[in-house]
């Protein structure tokens, strides 16, 4: 929006055009000169605001995922958000993150390419300490990989990896696999350095301890499903799909099967009563045998029945459904 002018500045613009300070035609050259835009081709713009929105929304859903698979396997308070979403250069990725780091490299058919989920060294550590029996704690200084963590740390990232799957459910199926897990962010060459990509920026609170998770997504690896990332695309398909998802939801529902029971009664008897029990003893029940009888689905109370034959069969005919909020009756 242009600047508005107080009067003040409008006065003293007329002020200075009259008294020759300002010459109007020299005004008009500058107005009507073409305005250069400088561009960096180092940073080129691919993905457009309504990419990052849109990357922005599925992997907020990716965090809130990621927070319940890791909290379940920690089993301590985790807690992770999408800081930032940005587009830059590989090579600013690179040197932007820790020479001593956790890198894994996956691919996620059927898009072509590599992509990376960078750990920092703390959040990686706190979780080794936990999985390992500790209270979540990161060490001082931060050393080289065992063999052992090695193997633990791509165990838990490589079902981490279903929580992408999971959340780009909406766009695109897709199968993440870890490739490698890397240490030295030197050694990875996922793609050039002047490509550009999409960084997802997620904190991370595993207990007392802080940290990144950085999500490298190339450009080039999803450049074939960017129309797909438009808001208007994601919504519309969205719509058109509800109705499938809705069809196959009530034929699973439909081919389900529930266990019913019907209950004659209860009854209480000691132990020694219990022991003492012969062939043709008869246990007396708490109800009569006019009263409706407790039909159960699962293990709740849904129906109110009388017992019955029906063409030589046991059968039970229902006199009352009950409602939601009526509780299981303790005898």
């Amino acid at each position: 929006m242009a600047d508005v002018l107080s009067q003040n500045e409008i006065d003293a613009l007329l002020a200075a055009l009259s008294s020759g300070e300002m010459d109007a035609e020299e005004l008009k050259k500058e107005q009507s000169a073409k305005k250069v835009r400088a561009y960096d081709f180092k940073r080129a713009v691919r993905f457009s605001k309504d990419h990052i929105r849109s990357l922005t929304r599925i992997h907020e859903n990716f965090a809130r995922f990621l927070t319940t698979y890791f909290s379940a396997q920690l089993r301590t308070f985790v807690q992770i958000n999408v800081v930032q979403v940005e587009q830059l250069p590989y090579d600013e990725f690179i040197r932007s993150i820790p020479k001593m780091t956790i890198l894994n490299v996956f691919e996620a058919e059927p898009l072509e390419g590599r992509m990376v989920l960078e750990v920092h060294p703390n959040v990686a550590y706190a979780m080794l300490d936990r999985l390992l029996g500790g209270q979540g704690l990161t060490p001082n200084k931060v050393a080289s990989l065992t063999e052992i963590e090695t193997t633990i740390m791509e165990r838990i990232f490589s079902r981490a990896l279903e929580s992408l799957q999971e959340a780009w459910k909406t766009i695109i199926d897709i199968s993440p696999k870890l490739e490698a897990l890397e240490t030295n962010p030197q050694f990875m060459q996922v793609v050039s350095p002047n490509e550009t990509i999409a960084l997802i920026s997620l904190s991370t609170k595993i207990g007392d301890t802080t940290g990144m998770l950085n999500l490298c997504i190339p450009h080039v690896v999803i450049e074939p499903i960017m129309p797909r990332l438009s808001i208007h695309q994601w919504f519309a398909q969205k719509k058109t799909r509800q109705p499938e998802e809705i069809d196959a939801l009530r034929n699973r529902v439909g081919r389900a099967y529930l266990p019913i029971s019907c209950e004659l009664g209860h009854s209480s008897i000691s132990v020694r009563e219990f022991l003492d029990l012969n062939i043709g003893d008869v246990i007396g029940l708490n109800t009569l045998s006019g009263d409706d009888l407790n039909v159960r689905i699962g293990e709740k109370i849904k129906y109110k029945g009388l017992p019955g034959t029906s063409h030589g069969k046991t059968a039970v005919r229902l006199t009352e459904v009950l409602s939601e909020e009526v509780e299981e009756i303790e005898f």
